[in-house]
């Protein structure tokens, strides 16, 4: 199978599906979810564990390169996103228009959230696209359920820790931080197991339509460029 390919149509319709399942994580992400009376979780957890099977499939698809492009993509999508968002509140708005409070609650995000999640999705990313390429070099290409599961187990740990951390350090108990980065890390993880069936289908339905598998041989690691 050749290992480089122009972007093709499949290409960006994953891309495009990935950057919606991002922008939708971060707008739903302000609604907590009462899983338990003991345990809440922001309402993206139901949405944005998606972005990491897809960051798998391009990682095992088409090769760090390509995923590289896609996650600064998704960064870029976000941030113009988020700045649009705050334009939009700050807009004059007429007397008899009552709902500025509740939209600036819905679209607005403090610049503390803001970095946080701009931190946690870098960090989170790009270390789970570099675990999951070193991995299939080493297991060449056998065992893709251990090289998503051990990615994700990384890259969501740096997720959930820095997200959490940054967001709500100070603000609440340590104890209560600390449990709302182990039941986040916890569901995130098990939501890609319960998904791998699913990754797999897709992953190879991909490499017989592109013909393509890509393997990072000798490359470096730069979330910029190389």
């Amino acid at each position: 199978m050749k290992t480089e390919k122009a972007v093709s149509r499949l290409f960006m319709c994953i891309a495009v599906c990935y950057v919606t399942c991002l922008l939708l994580s971060n707008l739903i992400a302000g609604k907590m979810w009462a899983v338990t009376g003991s345990i809440t979780l922001p309402a993206a957890v139901i949405l944005f564990p998606l972005t990491y099977i897809f960051g798998d499939v391009f990682t095992e698809v088409y090769g760090f390169r390509k995923a590289r492009m896609i996650i600064w993509l998704g960064f870029g999508c976000s941030f113009f996103a988020v700045a649009i968002y705050l334009i939009t509140i700050a807009l004059p708005h007429p007397s008899f228009w009552g709902n500025q409070e509740a939209y600036a609650v819905v679209m607005g995000t403090t610049p503390r959230v803001a970095l946080a999640s701009f931190a946690g999705y870098l960090f989170g990313e790009f270390s789970n696209s570099m675990v999951l390429s070193k991995l299939k070099v080493a297991t060449k290409g056998k065992h893709l359920w251990v090289r998503t599961i051990l990615s994700t187990l990384v890259g969501e740990g740096f997720d959930s820790v820095i997200f959490i951390m940054i967001s709500f350090w100070g603000t609440m108990d340590n104890a209560t931080v600390f449990q709302m980065i182990l039941f986040q890390y916890l569901f995130k993880v098990g939501y890609e197991v319960v998904f791998t069936p699913v990754t797999y289908a897709v992953v190879n339905g991909l490499k017989r339509a592109e013909g393509v598998d890509a393997y990072d041989y000798d490359i470096k690691y730069n979330v910029i460029r190389g």
